[in-house]
């Protein structure tokens, strides 16, 4: 029998309305012995059961895993991973010839709070983001193996980031199989995934849609790919007829897999070079003379703004939204005169609303007409819980720009 926690009067309505986190404030006892990790039963003030799920030291102190009063055991990991497999075959993800890569498991969005997993090929990237998650990774490791069958070979286990205060060794590594074999498709388009070191689970998966509508623009475009972490827009433009494309992120690490993918696709392409350099540098320097020679830099007449996020947590709020204004105004003042500009923010706590006040608020400064040509949001292997509207993270524009 799970141990229990006791909620304050009146703090169960979220619950009731299945909102799948319970705050710590909210909680009036803890029994002795709960442990970080543990699987909890969430209980009324009044004593009624209401939730099951993770719990973990705080603000968010359970996140749940079912309404319903059940075990946490093998069956209610397959029964979960085979919901989410089922999705993505009716969605036409999963079973793709032309893209074996996508994601399986959307934390809340698939009712497994704390668990991100990413298929590329034969390999699942599972990468836990609580402390229960982390505990049960073996066993959901195998009910993957079950519910996959010959989909995949290999499960690899990266979570060293997502649990820094955790020091245990195995926190990243394969817990079934091992391959070096790490070139996935994408929509026809090869990558190289860096599951070992690179950021999230070794690929942005949430732009694919995104992508690929970027390559309907991209026809005799010069294009500037900002942020380019591995390259995704970059082959995409390319295969979209641009007339050159131009990569830049500020990592050494990155430039190099953005060379790697785009000879992957397009080998010997005059058309591509990359910049390892600072992206408002970058931005400053377009259409200024190179250093010690006479040429200005090129112009740009498709810009892609696809940064980090600026705001983890609400306190950078104010911040970020800064960043972004000051960011795409350097775009808006650069782009020529007809341009497209597609802009994001991955920044959680950014709302679809604070996003494009910044954004008017780059383009009123730079003195351009804009266009709104498409919103852009996160594709639907990154499902958003209705109850959990903090599921919700990406979020993008495509501007014309006059």
């Amino acid at each position: 029998m799970y141990k229990v926690i006791r909620l304050k009067r009146g703090k169960d309505e979220s619950l009731k309305r299945f909102h799948p986190w319970v705050f710590s404030g909210a909680i009036a006892s803890i029994e002795e012995g709960i442990s970080e990790g543990d699987v909890v039963r969430v209980i009324t003030h009044s004593g009624d059961f209401i939730a099951i799920g993770h719990y973990q030291e705080g603000s968010i102190a359970v996140r749940v895993l079912s309404f319903s009063d059940v075990t946490i055991d093998a069956d209610f990991w397959y029964s979960r991973l085979r919901s989410a497999l089922h999705m993505r075959q009716a969605i036409g993800v999963a079973d793709n010839t032309q893209n074996n890569t996508y994601r399986l498991v959307h934390g809340e969005g698939d009712h497994l709070p704390g668990l991100i997993i990413d298929v590329y090929g034969q390999t699942v990237v599972m990468q836990a983001h609580s402390v229960g998650m982390h505990i049960c990774r073996k066993a959901i490791a195998q009910a993957i193996v079950i519910v996959m069958e010959s989909r995949i070979s290999h499960i690899y286990y990266k979570s060293e980031t997502t649990l820094p205060f955790m020091t245990a060794d195995d926190m990243n590594g394969f817990l079934v199989g091992g391959s070096e074999d790490n070139i996935a498709t994408e929509n026809g388009l090869k990558f190289r995934v860096d599951w070992l070191k690179g950021q999230k689970t070794g690929f942005f998966v949430d732009q694919r849609e995104n992508r690929s509508l970027l390559e309907k623009f991209a026809k005799y475009k010069r294009v500037l790919n900002m942020f380019c972490y591995t390259g995704g827009f970059s082959f995409y433009a390319m295969r979209g007829g641009a007339e050159l494309v131009h990569s830049v992120d500020s990592s050494a690490k990155a430039i190099e897999l953005t060379k790697q993918n785009v000879e992957l696709n397009f080998p010997d392409d005059p058309r591509h070079e990359a910049f390892c350099e600072d992206a408002f540098r970058f931005l400053e320097s377009i259409g200024k003379p190179i250093s010690n020679s006479q040429q200005p830099t090129a112009s740009y007449n498709l810009i892609i703004l696809d940064p980090p996020a600026f705001a983890k947590h609400r306190g950078a709020l104010h911040n970020a939204l800064k960043g972004y204004t000051r960011l795409n105004q350097k775009a808006f003042e650069k782009i020529e005169k007809g341009g497209i500009l597609f802009t994001f923010s991955c920044s959680q706590v950014v709302t679809k609303d604070h996003f494009r006040n910044a954004v008017f608020t780059a383009a009123a400064l730079a003195k351009r007409k804009v266009r709104i040509l498409h919103q852009l949001h996160q594709p639907a292997d990154h499902p958003i819980n209705i109850y959990h509207p903090e599921g919700e993270y990406l979020k993008g524009l495509v501007l014309y720009v006059e």
